[in-house]
Order: C-alpha cells, then sequence, then structure tokens
C-alpha cells in the first residue's frame, strides 16, 4: 500500500458531514479542491470567471490542496465536496474497499499537462540524450510520474536505469529546486515550463501530453453519497464546465487568458495565452465532461506498466456518466 494511502485510511470512516450548502444569497456553494494551479485547469477558472456557475445558482469556494494526497485527503475527510485531480486516485482509495466510495463524474482534462524542461538548449532533441542525464521526477504514484515513466519506456529508456531519477523533491518545490540548479532535465507543468524557456531557466524539449495519449489525467471526483444527495448541484456543476469548455474551445487564447489572469497575478497575460493555445493544440482540454472509456482502461494500463495499479477496475464502477448526460441534456 502506498506511504499516502496508509495516511489516507483512517479518514476513509469518518461521519460524512457535506460542506455544499447554501449561502444567504440562495446560491449553493461547493467547495472544490484542485491538485494543483495551472493554466491546465483553464475551464474551471473561466466557469468561475465568465459566471457560468452563478448561471446555475451555484457558488464555487476553490482551495488549491498541492498533491493529489492532499487533495484525496480533503475529498475523505469532508474538507471538500469535489476534488479535481487525477483519476488515479480514485483507484487507490477504490481497492481500500471504502464505505463510501469516490466517483469520477466529469473530465477536465484528457491529456498529460506536462512538458520535459531541459537545462540546456537542445534544438535537435531526441530521447536518447536523456541518458546519463538527471531527472527530477514528480512523486511516485502520482500520474505526471507514471505517464512520465510511460513515455520514457516508449521511447526506449527505462526511467530507473538510463536517468538520474530524483524523486526527493516535494510536488509543490519542484520548479523551484530545478530553477536552483537541480536536475539536468525536469517534467513541469504549465506556466512553469514557458516561464522557465522565457526566463533562459530551461528550455521545452518534449510534451508529455503529446506522447502518452488520451487519458481522464483531470477529473471531478466525488463521493457516491454526494452523488446521492446532491445529484441537482453536480449536473449543475457540469453544465457550467461545459459551457467553460466550449468557451475555451472556441475562443481566442487572448479571451481565455484575458478571463484566467486573476488566477495567474505573476504571469504576464500574453504568456497565458501561449500557454492556452499550446495545451488546445495538443487536445489537452476536454471539449466535454464525458470521461473517455478508452482512456480510462489505457490509464490502467500506463499504471500497471509503471508497479502501481493495485486492481483493474471496471469503467462502469468508478465512471458516472449519468450526471453529464443530465447536464448536456
Amino acid at each position: 500500500m502506498k506511504k499516502w494511502l496508509r495516511g489516507l485510511a483512517p479518514l476513509i470512516v469518518l461521519p460524512l458531514i457535506f460542506s455544499a450548502c447554501s449561502n444567504e444569497e440562495g446560491e449553493e456553494t461547493i467547495e472544490v479542491a484542485e491538485v494543483t494551479r495551472s493554466i491546465f485547469y483553464a475551464p474551471l477558472y473561466i466557469a468561475i470567471e465568465e459566471g457560468y456557475f452563478a448561471d446555475e445558482n451555484i457558488d464555487i469556494d476553490l482551495t488549491t490542496t498541492w498533491g493529489g494526497d492532499t487533495t484525496m485527503t480533503a475529498l475523505l475527510s469532508d474538507s471538500a465536496d469535489v476534488a479535481l485531480v487525477g483519476s488515479e486516485t480514485s483507484i487507490y482509495v477504490h481497492a481500500q474497499d471504502p464505505s463510501d466510495s469516490v466517483i469520477n463524474f466529469g473530465a477536465l482534462t484528457e491529456t498529460d499537462g506536462t512538458f520535459l524542461v531541459s537545462r540546456e538548449p537542445m534544438p535537435d532533441f531526441t530521447w536518447e540524450d536523456l541518458e546519463g542525464s538527471s531527472y527530477l521526477g514528480q512523486r511516485a504514484g502520482g500520474m505526471p510520474q507514471m505517464a512520465g515513466e510511460y513515455v520514457l519506456r516508449q521511447n526506449g529508456i527505462d526511467p530507473y536505469t538510463d536517468v538520474e531519477l530524483d524523486q526527493s523533491v516535494d510536488f509543490a518545490n519542484i520548479a523551484s529546486a530545478f530553477a536552483s540548479g537541480s536536475g539536468d532535465f525536469v517534467q513541469l507543468f504549465e506556466p512553469n515550463a514557458t516561464e522557465f524557456e522565457e526566463e533562459g531557466i530551461g528550455h521545452i524539449v518534449a510534451s508529455f501530453g503529446e506522447e502518452s495519449g488520451t487519458l481522464p489525467y483531470t477529473s471531478f471526483i466525488t463521493k457516491e453519497s454526494m452523488m446521492e444527495e446532491n445529484e441537482d448541484a453536480l449536473v449543475r456543476f457540469n453544465r457550467a464546465i461545459y459551457k467553460a469548455q466550449q468557451f475555451v474551445e472556441n475562443e481566442s487564447p487572448e479571451a481565455v487568458a484575458a478571463s484566467i489572469t486573476p488566477y495567474f497575478d505573476e504571469t504576464p497575460e500574453d504568456l497565458i495565452a501561449t500557454v492556452v493555445e499550446r495545451y488546445r493544440s495538443q487536445g489537452s482540454y476536454a471539449q466535454n465532461p464525458y470521461i473517455n472509456e478508452e482512456g480510462w482502461y489505457h490509464l490502467q494500463d500506463i499504471m500497471e506498466e509503471s508497479g502501481e495499479l493495485p486492481q483493474r477496475i471496471d469503467y462502469e464502477d468508478l465512471v458516472d456518466t449519468t450526471i453529464t448526460e443530465q447536464a448536456l441534456e
């Protein structure tokens, strides 16, 4: 059992105390824990800023919980109603046979969102260039690391013998560790990757999203009991997300950037637009909240290859499409 799952086990049996409630304006508040703050999650911020949640009589209380373990802990301990996190976490929790299952009910992203960044310019980069290098990786068992390992193996690189893999740095500090001189290569989310490129700290040489295929990489997850007791709120939630997904798909990157700028105080608006276009062009943003069934099984293939899959789970067991079906009627 993974170390962070050992820490989660006692939380699963806590009594249910839902935080979803109505505020003074009559809106229903839904507390959302996001695994990190990233332009990768642009549709969520769009849904808030463009008033799509408000149109559905929902007020979002958004907290960044920095890492899959802390995000799932927030959901299991009733500190959040909805977790925005990798779908692999739902498989880990399910393997413990919890009394209140966690269910994936909406897709936000459908590819890996990280990029391979080198310390030196490498205009003619090939994957063989990684051999013998120091590689600053992500947390073991997390989707970024597993997708990264999958891509390396697909390109003939063994992540544990061909590179010097360093996984000692906490998720929230990986970018700063690389900026401070750790690693020849690093796997980074945006906007860090593009910021580093513009500042000359690093250079984007490959996209893990392009290389690893369609995945339920970041999904909206909630407890089964929440779905039973607050189904209508979740339907309205997904309807708002869908409107935001269409905004991201159809509006200009500049329009998306202008809307989500408040979530990235230290990132220039033109850089946000560049990142939005990069993610959109590689199909990272899901165009609707349906979780791809083929991608669900591809996710488990990647987990199994990394030695992290506790058991195979059927799509219907942990993915609920009825919320989205009602939202898009």
